[in-house]
């Protein structure tokens, strides 16, 4: 037995000393894993390691002494948790003493150090005593990229888990790290070198008298300039090091006195990037320095950012200049003063002033726009600073404004008090009478009014601007003050002679209006209630076309006010009474003028959104009188209106549809209930109580046996329950549902026919998954087949089954793909073919009305891609098994389907589709020719390499299709002949003047756009190839 046992430990040993043989003396690598594997197994310990190690390790030969090391380090990587107390100490011990041998084992033993000084066992005292080591022994920027970086990662090691112990060493420390890195020139160490020393700043290691050593090892970097090579597998960009150098230099006030003198010289080279990183760099030190720091080299910071704003060529260095100067203010607002100290801001910000001021005042106006930048960028940076600035500045713009004559100097002096302004929003007074712009007020008023009168359209909108920012401060403005400036909106916003002033009034009367509601009220309402009432004279006497423009306007006017829950208790039933009166015959209504109703009820609505109170209140107020307006056009009447049936047009229909949707989706669940609870019922029960005004001849039965007229307004039915939230339960869904899809299939009327498919499949997609939901979806699909059949619905049939698809696609059902299949199979239909691909379109798209994310609609991300992976395929096969006749139906459902693909997900398909797309190029159909274009056009920008494999193919299709009879093709295929341009220069060179010849016919198109879009692709075609392009 105990022969037996001795020869099961013999065994193991001697097939380790068969692998250490074999790392060491036959060069193999394999065999160090093998050794490691097996020590986490238990088959050896470390210690055993070793001892098969010994003779290695004693050997004569440096390289095998490191080959042995080698083995050892490695095996320690990999099992260094499994190591105790007592083996870590002698192998600390035993790697310390060797880092005194001969260099080439001085790698070997720095990896058995890194994976020691990851050992949770490890003594205390030990990690000092490692560091010390290798600050002693090592000369460490002699050895490899790799060998430095291991030092560094034991120097992290340590930092991490040892921190208190190395704190005890003091600047010593501090001093060994300065000599490990002093000389680094590799970027992947430099990386974490900066590192450590940012570490060694903000953990409050003791740097002693070593600060400008520290900081003279790595300012000497400043500024990086490193190009990273091509195809760097480091992937390490010049950015990583300018931050990480920044984050060091930024980190302590220590740093000042040596790293502003630096900056300042840097500023003030000639190089762009040094620049640019001095002054970020000293941005970026604002955020830790006091006033003791910048004290000495104010007068030098200012001088130099003031140069660099008033003499630079470069937006970027003007940019963070601005910003630097911010910041230096900044930083001198919040320092604390002691009573007998000099107020640093106070003068900093008088030297500013000094060398500013004058420039404003310069009857040139030359360095107007410098001086002003400067300024503001002070003046934003503390509510003392804007106070300091704007009381000494404003008195000199005004001044100057009332100096000046012209209006084009007039509004460089308006848009400079306006940016002075704006800084003002920024700071928040207690006390109103310490507000600094109290005392300009009334000039201040008297300027703007002076702007909103002038003949010139530029001084108007500045005008516009200054004051609605003058109106946003707090308390500023008298009654008086208000009542005017209504008074000169109302005047601007029925402006005929240019439009950008009249939008601005608008938006400005809008922001003013929601912090002014009395003031508009009072004083703009009512003018516009009465200007509306002109307009309704002038439609009924359908006078000249100026005065139903200015009847729009005033249409406008009222939704852009609406942005107080006051106001809109104003504005919104003035609307609806425009709209009544028009439905009763005082006046002849036309589509559009209905329309603009309309649109302007949808602003409102959107406007009322945020304010749940407001948005039922428009809901309850608007949704009742549109639905009666509706019901009662539908409705057979004796005497004949214009309105009744301008109500029930397509475009109008639609335009109600957008109101009641708007208005519908931001609802509550308990609100929404309430509604539903009244609009259901009307529909399906005829139940009109809820109604404003309900005394109808007859009963409304859009869905028995209803007129034509009843059954349009299922699209409003649609609007309202289709933008429900998914948890309001709808009170008779099954029979409104079967009425649904009863009426998507009858053909007499295709509006109210494809209304129902839509509503249906707008309530099917919210439908939680069940019985109830499949059971719907059965009636569906039973009704399509059927419908589907020869006969009169087929139309009807089809469109149903597009919108159930798409209601499916877009929650991942699995009977989407059934569906999906079945609409592809109807691309070889002779009737139903073309409509089936541009039913593809309306998969993929966004819809406006229903199936909305606003509407609540389940929408699953990525159902693009989705669709894209599970039916492409099938498409590319049907087009090669189609008949000639059918092929182009698969060429634009494919194009359609790739057109809203996203483009990432488009290019690594791209070498198999390409030929596909290049052939529905020749297709006959403009619909396919557009969407493939639009499908091209980025493809050339973002895949060049795989497209100017077919550049022959490409430039003869496109300088074809711009002769095309459509001028949407004819723009399109310019634009991809620009983008053509893109492609490697040589591929395109042999077509260059084939090309230019053949750009020239469209330079004479008879559509501008096609022109334009001519001049600019024949122009980047002449450039091809030129020095520079």
């Amino acid at each position: 037995m105990a022969a037996a046992a001795a020869l099961e430990a013999v065994a193991p040993t001697g097939a380790l000393w068969g692998l250490v043989h074999d790392f060491v003396m036959g060069q193999q690598e394999g065999p160090a894993d093998q050794v490691a594997a097996d020590v986490k197994s238990g088959s050896y310990t470390v210690l055993q390691v070793v001892e098969a190690l010994g003779s290695s390790l004693e050997n004569p030969e440096p390289r095998t002494r490191a080959r042995g090391i080698q083995l050892l380090s490695q095996v320690l990587l990999q099992c260094q948790s499994l190591l105790l107390e007592k083996e870590v100490v002698h192998l600390i011990l035993f790697y310390e003493n060797r880092l005194k041998d001969h260099h080439l084992v001085i790698p070997s033993v720095l990896q058995g150090l890194r994976a020691l000084s990851l050992c949770v066992a490890l003594p205390p005292g030990l990690a000092v005593s490692v560091l010390k080591a290798i600050f002693q022994e090592v000369h460490v920027q002699s050895l490899l990229q790799v060998d430095r970086h291991t030092v560094y990662s034991i120097i992290t090691n340590f930092m991490q888990t040892r921190e208190e112990e190395l704190k005890g060493l003091g600047a010593d420390f501090t001093f060994g790290f300065i000599q490990v890195m002093d000389g680094e020139k590799d970027p992947r160490n430099l990386l974490v070198a900066f590192r450590i020393v940012h570490d060694l700043i903000s953990r409050d290691y003791s740097l002693g008298p070593f600060v400008e050593e520290l900081f003279e090892v790595t300012s000497c970097y400043f500024p990086i300039d490193f190009t990273p090579p091509p195809n760097d597998p480091h992937g390490i960009q010049r950015e990583d090091l300018i931050l990480s150098l920044r984050a060091v230099l930024a980190s302590t006030p220590r740093f000042a006195e040596f790293l502003l003198p630096l900056l300042i010289e840097k500023v003030d080279s000639e190089i762009l990037s040094a620049k640019l990183d001095s002054l970020q760099t000293l941005n970026a030190c604002c955020a830790v320095y006091g006033q003791k720091e910048l004290k000495d080299f104010l007068p030098s910071l200012w001088a130099s950012i003031r140069r660099e704003v008033f003499q630079t060529a470069s937006e970027r260095v003007e940019a963070d200049g601005l910003a630097a100067l911010h910041s230096l203010t900044a930083c001198l607002s919040r320092s604390v003063l002691r009573a007998d100290a000099e107020d640093l801001l106070d003068s900093f910000l008088s030297n500013i002033l000094q060398d500013c001021r004058h420039h404003l005042c310069e009857p040139d106006m030359k360095l107007v726009w410098p001086s002003a930048k400067l300024l503001q960028a002070a003046a934003g940076a503390s509510a003392r600073a804007c106070d300091h600035i704007t009381s000494n500045v404003l008195p000199l713009l005004l001044e100057q404004f009332h100096k000046h004559g012209q209006s084009n100097q007039r509004r460089t002096i308006l848009e400079m008090i306006l940016g002075f302004l704006k800084l003002h929003q920024k700071w928040s007074y207690e006390d109103k009478d310490e507000r600094p712009l109290n005392g300009f007020k009334d000039q201040l008023c008297s300027l703007v009014f002076m702007a909103l009168t002038d003949p010139s359209t530029q001084l108007q909108l500045v005008g516009i601007r200054t004051f609605a920012v003058l109106g946003a401060q707090p308390d500023l403005l008298s009654s008086g003050d208000l009542e005017l400036a209504v008074g000169h909106l109302y005047r601007l916003s029925f402006l005929e002679e240019d439009s950008q002033s009249w939008v601005a009034a608008l938006e400005a009367s809008g922001a003013l209006a929601a912090l002014y509601p009395i003031a508009f009220s009072s004083h703009l309402v009512p003018k516009l209630a009465e200007e509306l009432h002109k307009g309704e004279l002038d439609l009924s006497r359908r006078d000249e076309p100026t005065k139903q423009s200015r009847h729009l306007r005033c249409l406008q006017a009222l939704s852009a006010i609406s942005t107080h829950p006051n106001i809109v208790k104003e504005t919104l039933p003035l609307l609806l009474q425009h709209l009544c009166r028009m439905n009763k015959g005082t006046m002849v209504a036309e589509t559009s003028e209905v329309i603009a109703v309309c649109q302007s009820l949808q602003q409102v609505a959107e406007k009322c959104q945020q304010d749940p109170e407001s948005c039922w209140y428009f809901h309850q107020t608007a949704v009742p009188c549109l639905l009666a307006l509706a019901v009662q056009a539908s409705m057979p009447e004796k005497e004949h209106s214009v309105l009744r049936k301008v109500l029930l047009e397509d475009e109008v229909l639609a335009a109600m549809v957008s109101v009641i949707g708007t208005a519908t989706t931001h609802l509550s669940p308990d609100l929404a209930a309430q509604s539903v609870a009244h609009i259901v019922p009307l529909f399906l029960d005829g139940n009109i109580s809820f109604l404003p005004e309900n005394s109808f001849p007859c009963r409304f039965q859009p869905f028995q046996d209803g007129s034509s007229g009843q059954r349009r307004l299922v699209a409003l039915l649609m609007a309202f329950v289709c933008s429900l939230p998914r948890n309001v339960e709808i009170p008779q869904l099954n029979q409104l549902m079967r009425e649904l899809v009863e009426l998507s299939c009858c053909p007499s009327c295709p509006f109210s026919s494809t209304a129902a498919a839509k509503c249906f499949a707008g309530l099917l997609n919210k439908l939680p998954a069940g019985q109830q939901v499949d059971e719907f979806l059965q009636l569906a699909v039973d009704k399509v087949e059927a419908g589907l059949s020869p006969g009169p619905c087929r139309s009807q049939a089809f469109t149903l089954l597009l919108w159930v698809t798409k209601a499916l696609v877009l929650r991942y059902h699995p009977l989407s793909s059934c569906l999906t299949d079945r609409l592809t199979g109807l691309l070889s239909d002779p009737e139903l073919g073309p409509a089936a691909a541009d039913g593809f379109s309306l998969l993929m798209s966004d819809c406006t009305d229903v199936l909305t994310r606003a509407g609540h609609a389940e929408v699953r991300l990525m159902f693009r891609q989705r669709f894209f992976t599970d039916n492409v395929p099938a498409l590319v096969q049907g087009f090669h098994a189609a008949s000639q006749d059918v092929k182009p139906n698969y060429l634009k459902g494919l194009s359609h389907v790739l057109n809203r693909l996203p483009k990432p997900v488009l290019l690594p398909e791209l070498p198999t589709l390409l030929s596909l797309l290049l052939e529905a190029l020749s297709c006959s159909d403009c619909v396919v020719q557009l969407s493939t274009l639009s499908c091209l056009q980025p493809l050339l920008l973002e895949a060049p390499q795989v497209m100017s494999l077919h550049v022959d193919t490409l430039v003869t299709k496109f300088l074809n299709l711009s002769s095309s009879p459509s001028m949407a093709v004819r723009i399109a295929a310019l634009r991809c002949m620009h983008a053509l341009t893109r492609l490697p220069t040589p591929v395109l060179l042999p077509y260059k003047p084939q090309v230019i010849r053949a750009l020239a016919k469209p330079l004479d198109d008879k559509k501008r756009l096609v022109r334009k879009e001519a001049v600019s692709a024949r122009g980047e075609w002449f450039l091809l190839g030129s020095p520079g392009s």
